[in-house]
C-alpha cells in the first residue's frame, strides 16, 4: 500500500487565536462540526473527532501558531502526521496544513475531507459577519 501526501493553504478572516482555538477547543469543534469532540489542550494525548471517524495523538502545540498531531490509519509503518501552521496575514490568517503519509485508499476521502469538511468549515464558521 503507497502512501501520498496532502498540502494545502487557505486564508480566513479571523484572529490567529481564534483559528486556532477552531482547531483545539473541544467547544469550537463541536460549533462547526457538529460533532462532539476530544481534544487535549497539551501535547501527548489523544484525540477524536467525527464520532470517532478521526483519531490520532497531539504531538505539539504551539499557542496561535502551531498544532502537530499524529493520525491513526491502523497498522501502518510511517505515521501519519499533520502540521498545521498559522501565521497572520494582514486582517486575515493564513493556514498552511501538511497531511504526511496518508494511505492510497484513503487520500480521496482525506484530502477532500480537509477542503470541504474541516478547513472549509473552519473559515464558514470563523467568517461569520
Amino acid at each position: 500500500m503507497g502512501l501520498r501526501n496532502f498540502k494545502t493553504r487557505i486564508k480566513i478572516k479571523a484572529e490567529p487565536v481564534d483559528v486556532f482555538a477552531a482547531f483545539t477547543n473541544p467547544f469550537a469543534i463541536e460549533l462547526w462540526s457538529g460533532y462532539a469532540a476530544v481534544m487535549p489542550a497539551e501535547a501527548g494525548g489523544e484525540f477524536s473527532m467525527w464520532d470517532g471517524d478521526i483519531e490520532g495523538r497531539v504531538l505539539e502545540l504551539i499557542p496561535e501558531s502551531k498544532i502537530v498531531q499524529e493520525w491513526y490509519f491502523g497498522d501502518q509503518d510511517e505515521p501519519s502526521v499533520v502540521t498545521i501552521k498559522i501565521f497572520p496575514q494582514g486582517t486575515s490568517t493564513q493556514v498552511d496544513l501538511l497531511h504526511t503519509n496518508i494511505p492510497d485508499d484513503a487520500f480521496d476521502d482525506i484530502s477532500e475531507g480537509w477542503t470541504n469538511y474541516f478547513l472549509g468549515a473552519i473559515k464558514e464558521f470563523l467568517e461569520v459577519d
